[in-house]
């Protein structure tokens, strides 16, 4: 691959990585992850 070919392909990489961040970091998002987790650990409890 040619060095042009490497930096489209690292600034699309933190651009994907950019937008995940947003997206996890997101009110909605921590809120479900948070009751997943809940419901996981409450699982093994009883």
């Amino acid at each position: 691959m040619s060095t042009a070919e490497y930096a489209v392909g690292t600034i699309a990489a933190c651009a994907f990585a950019a937008l995940l961040f947003k997206v996890v970091s997101s009110p909605e998002v921590q809120e479900m992850l948070t009751s997943l987790i809940d419901r996981a650990l409450k699982t093994g409890q009883e």
